[in-house]
Formats: C-alpha cells, sequence, structure tokens
C-alpha cells in the first residue's frame, strides 16, 4: 500500500464525507473538489488550488517524473546537472534570466526560487511570488521554459561543471561516504544502488554536450510532466492560461519506456558493514521491506496505513521509555514505516547505540519490537492513541486555512507522482470515527504481525574500527534468540486518570488592572502579583495561541565555572518532564491535548515560550505555571544525558566540521578562554546537576521580572479567568535583574590564520569576519541588512557563477544593540583548496567595492523590494503580531509605522550604502580564517 504515514503530523489524507458509519473498505477515496485537476492532450498534467495562507502571492511548481534512475552509465550525474542548467538560458529567459526577472519583484534564490533533483523525480519550484497580471503570466511562461525550452548552450554547461563539482565537494561527509556503500544492500543491487543523484564527477567533468541534451530530449516531456499552482489565485483563469500556453506544447513521439524499478524480494537476510575515518559512533537498522501499490488507493488502504502510523506511534512511546533508563544500551532507537523507494515501503527499526553496545543495543531494541508481534498492544495505549490522532484531526481539520502552499503542492506531487489520492481532512476524519468504533485490539495486533515479516529483511551496520562491531552472524544470531524468547512478557501500562495538576495546590490571583493600546490593539494587564501580561488578540493563523514571557539576565549573570552547567540547565529541566511527571509520563498526561512549553537561557535573557490551540490554552498556563512553581530535575534524566554527551564527545573527536568549528573557536578566542571553550570530557565534567537545579532557580525565581506576551486565536473572555488562575498566583518576588556585558574580545583585532587538517575528501573552508562599532537605529539595521543580502548576489555572480569555485556563499551583516552598539559583517563558503586564495580575495574585494561605491543599483532594488514583498506577506501571520508586541513594549517603537520599516526601506539609496560600508571598514577589527587539506 502506498500511504505510509510515520507519525502522526504525516496523517494528511482524506475521506468521502456521504459514507456511512461502516465504510465499505473496497471503495475508491475521492479527490478533495478544492483541487482543480486537468491532463492537457499533449498529456501535461496541472493541478490548481485556491488559498489566500498568503495575501496576493502564488508558488508555481514543475513535478519532472524523471531522476537519476533513468540515467544511462554515462550520464550519472546529468539529472542533476540538468536541473541546474534550467537557470541558466530558456527560450524565453537567457542567461540568467529567470533569476533576474523574479529576484527583481522580490523572490529570492535558494529561498524562494528553487529546485531538487531525486532518484525518481526533478521538482522546481517559485514560491510567495506577487500575483499581478503580469508577474502570474511571467511566472507560467517560466514552466513553459522549464517543460521544454532550455537552451543548454556549450558556454553555460561549461561554466556550471564547477559548480555542480563544488555542490558535490560540500556534500561529501564520512556518513555520505558509508551511505554511498550501504546502497547496493538498502536497494538490492537495483539500478538505485549506482545512481546517486549528485553523480560521478568524472562524467560531471567530462561529459560530451550530447549526453545532457540527449538526456533532455528523451525525458523532459510532457507526458512526465505536471504543473502546480497554488495560491491567492482565480482557479478558472489560471486553467484557461494553462490551456492557453501549454497546449502547443509538443509530445514527444515514440517515447522511451519511463521504466519504474522494483526491487526484487529476499528470502535470506542481507547484510552490510561500513566504516570511514572520520566517523567514530555506530548505527545499527533493522528493515523489512514491503511492496508499495501504485494503484488506486481505497479506503482499506487508509485503514491499514492508520494502523501503520498507530503502530509506529506506539513503539515510539515504549521506546523512549526504555531510552530514559541510564541503564539503556542504546542512546535512541527510532521506528518507521515509510516510503523507500516508488513501489517500496519500510518498516524500519534504527539505533543508536551507546558504545561499544551495538549487540546489547540491537537486542534490546528487537526485544521491543517482538514484545508487541507476541502480545500487541494495551487497551491503554490503544485507547491514549486514539485521542491522540482525533486531537491531531480536530486541530488540522480547524487550520486548514492555513496550510501553506508547499503542503498543498505535496498532496498534488504525490498525487502525479504515487497515484496517492487527494482527499479532504475533514472527509477523512469522518472515515477515521467510524473505522475508530470497530477498531479492535486484535486488529492492531494483525497488523504488527503482518510488517514484523521473515523475507525482506536488510540489516545496515555503521562500524567503528577497533571496536565490538555487529557482524551479519551476530545479527542473525540475535534476531533468531530474540524471536524464539520464552521469556519475553507482555508490556505494562498502569498510567491512567491522571492530570497536569493533580495534588497541586494553587491560590488564584486577580487582574488589577488593563491598559488598552490603540495604537497596535493590544491589552497589557498588570496581576496582582506584580506580573504584566501583553495580549493582542489574532487569528490570522486560525486556532492558534503563542506565548512569550522574556527576562534580562541570561548567562551574563552566571560565573565562568558554572557555565558549562548554565548551558544544559534547560535541556536538562525539558528532559527531566514537569511538576510531578517524568518526560515520558508528561506525554501520556497530555494525550489529547495540543499544548507544549520550553525554557531558554541565552547570553542576555531567559525565556519561557509556549503553544496551544484555541481550547488548550488552559493547559499551556498550567504548565507555564509549573516551569516557574514546580520544574522538574530528574536524576535519570541527566545520567540520560551524560551518555549522550559521552557519545557526542566521540562523535565530534575525527568529524571535519566539528574540527572546524572547533579551529575557528581556538584562532579567535584562545585554548582557555571561560567563556568560548571546546566541548572536551574535561568541560563535560563540569556539568553538574546540583549547580543545574540552583541556576535554573535563580534564573526562573522572579517571574514578575518577566513580560508576558499572548498572541493568538483566544478571546479576551477566556483568556483573563486563566490569567487569574495560573500566571497571577505564581509567586513572585522584588529582585529585578539587569544583564551584564561579559562579552569577549578575539585574541587580536587582526586576524589571519591558514589552519591545515587532515581530511578525506579535501576541501577549504572560508571564514572571514569584521565588526565595528556603530550607533544602534532601525536605519543602520536595514543597512546592514541590505549590506549582508547585496553581498550574497555579488558572490553568486562571482564566486559560483564566474568562477565555478564555490557551491554557494553565505553573507550577512547586522547591527547588535545589547551588550554593545556593534555592526558586524560574515562570509563563509567552503571551494576547491586549489581556488582558495583567488577567491578569497574575490570575496574581500567584492565588499571593499560596495565601500567604494560600485554598487550596482539593480541589486539595491532586488534586495530592497524582496524586503517590501516579504513584509508584507509576513503581515499574514499571527507571528508578525508577536513580533509587534514584543517589539513595542521591549524595543520600543511600532512595527506598523511606516517610519520604522517601509519608509527606511524606501529611501535607501547606493550612496547612503556606501557610507554604511566604510564606516563597518574603517579601522574594523577582522579575522581572515582559511581551513585547508593538510598534505
Amino acid at each position: 500500500m502506498k500511504k505510509t504515514v510515520a507519525v502522526l503530523a504525516f496523517l494528511v489524507l482524506g475521506l468521502y464525507n456521504g459514507l456511512s458509519q461502516t465504510a465499505n473498505l473496497k471503495d475508491k477515496l475521492p479527490a478533495d473538489t478544492k483541487i482543480k485537476k486537468g491532463v492537457l492532450p499533449n498529456g501535461m498534467t496541472y493541478y490548481i488550488q485556491n488559498t489566500d495562507v498568503v495575501k496576493d502571492a502564488a508558488s508555481y511548481y514543475i513535478i519532472q517524473n524523471v531522476g537519476s534512475v533513468l540515467e544511462n552509465d554515462e550520464q550519472q550525474g546529468l539529472a542533476h546537472f540538468l536541473e541546474h542548467m534550467a537557470f541558466n538560458g530558456t527560450e524565453n529567459f537567457e542567461g540568467k534570466g529567470i533569476l533576474n526577472t523574479l529576484q527583481k519583484h522580490g523572490a529570492v534564490f535558494g529561498k524562494d526560487i528553487n529546485a531538487y533533483t531525486s532518484f525518481d523525480e526533478t521538482v522546481y519550484n517559485m514560491n510567495n511570488i506577487p500575483t499581478t497580471e503580469a508577474l502570474i503570466d511571467t511566472c507560467l511562461l517560466v514552466l513553459h521554459d522549464w517543460s521544454h525550452y532550455l537552451l543548454l548552450t556549450d558556454e553555460e554547461i561549461d561554466a556550471e561543471r564547477g559548480v555542480i563539482k563544488e555542490e558535490w565537494r560540500t556534500r561529501q561527509s564520512g556518513r555520505m561516504r558509508i551511505f554511498k556503500k550501504q546502497l547496493p544492500v538498502l536497494f538490492n543491487n537495483t539500478i538505485y544502488a549506482n545512481r546517486m543523484p549528485i553523480g560521478l564527477m568524472d562524467v560531471v567533468e567530462n561529459f560530451e554536450y550530447k549526453a545532457l541534451r540527449d538526456f533532455y530530449h528523451d525525458w523532459y516531456r510532457t507526458d512526465l510532466q505536471a504543473i502546480a499552482i497554488v495560491g491567492d489565485i482565480d482557479v478558472e483563469a489560471i486553467e484557461q492560461k494553462i490551456k492557453d500556453l501549454f497546449s502547443d506544447i509538443p509530445a514527444v513521439e515514440n517515447p522511451k519506456e519511463r521504466i519504474v524499478v522494483n526491487i526484487p524480494d529476499n528470502d535470506e537476510m542481507l547484510y552490510t558493514m561500513a566504516m570511514d575515518e572520520e566517523v567514530t559512533t555506530s548505527q545499527v537498522s533493522f528493515n523489512i521491506r514491503h511492496p508499495r501499490s501504485l494503484e488506486d488507493e481505497t479506503v482499506a488502504d487508509l485503514k491499514e496505513s492508520l494502523l501503520n502510523s498507530m503502530i509506529t506511534s506506539m513503539f515510539s512511546d515504549r521506546i523512549k521509555e526504555v531510552t530514559q533508563k541510564p541503564d539503556a544500551p542504546f542512546l535512541g532507537t527510532w521506528i518507521n514505516y515509510g516510503k523507500h523507494s516508488r513501489t517500496a515501503n519500510t518498516f524500519s527499526v534504527t539505533i543508536s547505540p551507546k558504545p561499544n553496545n551495538q549487540h546489547e543495543a540491537f537486542k534490546a531494541a528487537l526485544e521491543e519490537v517482538n514484545r508487541a508481534v507476541k502480545f500487541g498492544f494495551t487497551k491503554e495505549e490503544i485507547d491514549r492513541t486514539v485521542v491522540q490522532f482525533k486531537n491531531y484531526y480536530e486541530n488540522q481539520i480547524s487550520k486548514e486555512d492555513d496550510r501553506s502552499h508547499g503542503a498543498i503542492v505535496q498532496t498534488m506531487q504525490r498525487n502525479y507522482l504515487d497515484n496517492d489520492a487527494m482527499i479532504g481532512i475533514e472527509d477523512e476524519y469522518a472515515i477515521v470515527k467510524s473505522l475508530f468504533e470497530t477498531l479492535s485490539e486484535d486488529e492492531v495486533h494483525k497488523r504488527i504481525k503482518e510488517l514484523y515479516t521473515k523475507k525482506n529483511r536488510f540489516v545496515t551496520v555503521i562500524g567503528v574500527e577497533g571496536r565490538s562491531n555487529l557482524t551479519e552472524e551476530d545479527a542473525a544470531r540475535i534476531i533468531q534468540d530474540v524471536e524464539n524468547d520464552a521469556t519475553l512478557e507482555p508490556y505494562t501500562d498502569g498510567f491512567a486518570g491522571k492530570t497536569l495538576i493533580s495534588g497541586v495546590n494553587i491560590t488564584a490571583g486577580n487582574i488589577v488592572s488593563e491598559d488598552k493600546n490603540e495604537a497596535i490593539g493590544s491589552t497589557t494587564y498588570k496581576l496582582s502579583n506584580g506580573i504584566t501580561v501583553h495580549y493582542k488578540f489574532a487569528d490570522k493563523n486560525k486556532n492558534d495561541v503563542k506565548l512569550r514571557a522574556v527576562s534580562y539576565g541570561g548567562l551574563s549573570l552566571v560565573e565562568d565555572e558554572d557555565l558549562p552547567s548554565a548551558e544544559y540547565t534547560t535541556t536538562i529541566a525539558q528532559k527531566s518532564g514537569l511538576g510531578d511527571y517524568s518526560a515520558v509520563d508528561l506525554s501520556k498526561v497530555l494525550a489529547g491535548k495540543s499544548a507544549s512549553t520550553s525554557v531558554g537561557i541565552s547570553n542576555l535573557s531567559e525565556s519561557v515560550n509556549g503553544s496551544s490551540v484555541t481550547k488548550d490554552v488552559e493547559t499551556m498556563l498550567q504548565m507555564v505555571y509549573l516551569r516557574f512553581v514546580k520544574p522538574r530535575f530528574d536524576e535519570d534524566a541527566f545520567k540520560v544525558f551524560q551518555g549522550q554527551v559521552d557519545n557526542y564527545i566521540i562523535r565530534k573527536s575525527k568529524d571535519i566540521n566539528s574540527k572546524i568549528a572547533d579551529s575557528v573557536t581556538v584562532t579567535l578566542y584562545g585554548d582557555n578562554n571561560p567563556k568560548h571553550r571546546l566541548f572536551t570530557k574535561e568541560y563535560a565534567s563540569e556539568i553538574n546537576f546540583d549547580k543545574i537545579k540552583t541556576i535554573y532557580g535563580q534564573r526562573f525565581n522572579n517571574a514578575a521580572d518577566f513580560e508576558f506576551f499572548i498572541v493568538g486565536d483566544v478571546q479576551e473572555a477566556q483568556l483573563k479567568p486563566l490569567l487569574e488562575q495560573y500566571i497571577a498566583s505564581i509567586p513572585t518576588n522584588k529582585i529585578v535583574e539587569e544583564w551584564q556585558d561579559n562579552s569577549v574580545n578575539w585574541v587580536s583585532n587582526t586576524i589571519d590564520k591558514d589552519v591545515y587538517l587532515t581530511m578525506e575528501d579535501p576541501k577549504s573552508s572560508v571564514k572571514i569576519a569584521y565588526k565595528n562599532t556603530i550607533d544602534y537605529n532601525l536605519k543602520n539595521v536595514m543597512l546592514a541588512r541590505a549590506l549582508g543580502d547585496i553581498l550574497k548576489l555579488r558572490y553568486t555572480e562571482t564566486l559560483r557563477e564566474e568562477e565555478g569555485g564555490t557551491y554557494g556563499a553565505g553573507a550577512s551583516a547586522w547591527v547588535s544593540k545589547r551588550p554593545k552598539e556593534e555592526v558586524g559583517v560574515g562570509i563563509g563558503f567552503d571551494c576547491n583548496p586549489d581556488k582558495v586564495e583567488k577567491l578569497t580575495e574575490i570575496a574581500h574585494n567584492e565588499l571593499k567595492k560596495i565601500a567604494q561605491g560600485a554598487i550596482n543599483q539593480e541589486d539595491l532594488d532586488k534586495t530592497t523590494t524582496n524586503y517590501l514583498k516579504e513584509r508584507k506577506q509576513q503581515e499574514g501571520f499571527n507571528s508578525y503580531d508577536m513580533n509587534l508586541l514584543t517589539a513595542f513594549y521591549r524595543e520600543g517603537y511600532n512595527m506598523n509605522d511606516p517610519e520604522n520599516f517601509e519608509n527606511i526601506v524606501k529611501s535607501i539609496t547606493a550612496e547612503q550604502l556606501q557610507a554604511f560600508t566604510t564606516k563597518v571598514l574603517d579601522n574594523a577589527k577582522s579575522y581572515e580564517i582559511i581551513i585547508k587539506p593538510k598534505e
């Protein structure tokens, strides 16, 4: 079956509206009427849906049923290469015409305009493009050209070879090399095993132009293409435009067969173990492959998918209980059922063993699987899962109008590529409820047994040199022993009937004053215990409520010797649970609720954050109360954390990216800076459980020193009594704290250093930064942002496109207000070691050119247009109102006032940017750190 929902969050199927209480399992699942689907005479499929989740914007996709499995041996990597070429010249957009055209209207390459290539498909997208008539026509014309009219000039092909090589270099790692070694077993020696989408660099660097053009003409054709348009659009008008523009694209005569790769069955277990010099921690994965149908889906398919999802959810809950025990042999185990290939699903058990515990971890994980296979799940587990699923559906129905363009297109894409049904969530829930009414424990148990088959098993092991690794014989023996273990006992679940605040005595307070803020449409409540709460109703996102409480202080008030404990104080608080409940029991208490809270300590502040749906605001506020009054610190949770830390230290010991990060830290701050220490065994040994409890008590000592913000779909009448009950009741005191400036300077005002590291796949990594003092104001904030974004445009053109020396260079600039008023510029990229000196010089020169006034007005216009576009689109979400509220009361300005954003953006000139950049660079502190491969 095709629907493979591994976790609850991805259950987005749909069902009949008019089906009876007893669903006919043979009935096909009908299409969502909100989605318009059609097929043109030339074979091209199209999907259209109207949604105003982003006001006055639409997203455009072309889904090519074409991936790397269609390459021949001489074309390995060309499906992905072709994806790049779609941005390098088409019939109506020569050169970089697509990017230049869309960027002029505020779109950003990589963020709004992108594509990906996989084994079986290639998908291009243009997201959140304003829906002016002209831009709609432009985007449709881009899709038209992506379908059939790529230019593929010799010059552009040759220019892109280097970019692809650098993408390959950037993505190389020890785990990527191991993954490649595992491919023959993962896909049972089918063509998948030899068709990594990135391809072979020997092919990429040397293929003849004809090879790429042949692949293009063979496979980029209308019978293998679908377009999807989703947004604030007129569906009928868009459909007519599609018919007018796309119908004339010629269908290919005598097309090549688009093969669908079937992975053959295996009676004997397949096995592979792979190791790499840069990988020092192990992983074991036990998998069972199942067939995945491409036939039309029925109610029976939905029921099977529902059972799969329930089973993996309940498995996960059980595994979490084991993981929370300090003597567990694994750090984590993840059980999933999901898509493996176009025609296969996989039931998988992925295990992260503790060091030197591969055998014990494998056995313990399989025992939990076989416990369920032998005895099933308890009635309590099933009942709790049903409640969770019903809650999920009800929340999704209430938020259906808030589904993102991407989520909607995913439904369309799965329909086109895999023939998955497109069904409305309300219709689905009607059937799911009827399925729940007749669901028995035996049905769940039967489905577990069907998942746990003897055929099509495969085990993959990431081994570690010099350790006792799980061999094929070991794995087979453990599987046999566990399956034949007569001492295995059923799981018992005695948890029931408890609530979050059972046994907690709360004395309610009251609201002593209310103050309306007409400027931003908010209300401020003063509570009897001294707490201030700012509230703003917002239902741009339905059934969504957020809370934020912030206080100054943070790590700046912690002594240096306590910093290791302080850094992980909130981590342990989260892992420990809350109130009277461990993390495992807390999830059971909250079954059927959609509410969560988290705590954080940053350099200058501490915070409590909350999120809930409208009906569960009370639960969220109860959790906030407990965060202050009854936080939980569990010694077992701390011991589990220590095991994770030990494994992390081993893992990072040879990881090249960790070595790079550590090298940068030491270069900037020296070997023993107490505020910038490396994560070593010595550091980890100083993380102390008792200190963590003390630090939490200090940082969250006085709720009245926190400023509370609540924004979302909750009416004042519902909120006020809850504030009195759970927030006004928090004990407070008169202690008020301020942050301290404990910032640390670099070891030198000018740092220029090359660092040489041993690495399997040679690459250079360039890190450049400048910082200087500057006045903090909103104009400087926007000038800095513009500087960083214009640098990215320049680096894309020079370092990537002209030099072919990097896959992409990051650049950003910012102005900080606390602890110092400073401006910073950061630049970073990986590249070919042979070109590093030249590329580094270009990176510096592009920044200097801006300071000298060589600013491309088109780049500036693209950047400021993007800011205005994004701001307009952000205003349609509740998160904007939260930012509006916090900016007004914490930073002292009104985001809605054009003088604080729109007018600033529109007033930015090249001359202002030049002057700003000159000031940034004038006597600036700077560093240039280049990581190079050791010979």
